[in-house]
């Protein structure tokens, strides 16, 4: 355990790239989404709805390196319980805030089981491809 320190902050710089990543993902899908399915109210409070979701991504992403770093601290209890539940609950929160989104806006689960209205697909020709066999 002499290079505990060192580890500890590697891991904890890890945690902090992780929540900029992936939180950043969801909150970048979920301004497109309000953007797409409420226009008007998104061109009026687009400044802050941008600046408040940097700043939850920022604070979240800080949090979780900060608490992952605090979990490290004594070597004789690796992993620490504090370390698991932060990772654990900064895996999850992406895809619960994507759940969260999808009832919202009525999109449904995580696997669409129906194609939307208007997405049916046509019926294949028997022709096969364009290209002719020779």
């Amino acid at each position: 355990m002499v290079h505990l320190e060192a580890f500890r902050v590697g891991i904890a710089g890890c945690a902090v790239v992780s929540g900029f990543v992936l939180n950043g993902l969801t909150a970048w899908w979920l301004l497109r989404l309000v953007s797409r399915n409420n226009p008007p109210l998104y061109r009026a409070y687009r400044a802050w709805a941008i600046g408040g979701s940097i700043l939850i991504v920022l604070l979240t992403a800080a949090a979780g390196g900060y608490l992952t770093y605090l979990g490290l601290r004594d070597p004789r209890r690796l992993p620490d319980a504090l370390s698991v539940i932060v990772a654990t609950v900064m895996i999850l929160l992406p895809f619960a805030v994507s759940l969260a989104a999808r009832r919202w806006f009525g999109i449904g689960g995580i696997i669409p089981v129906e194609e939307p209205a208007g997405k049916e697909r046509s019926p294949r020709r028997s022709g096969g491809s364009l290209r002719s066999r020779t």
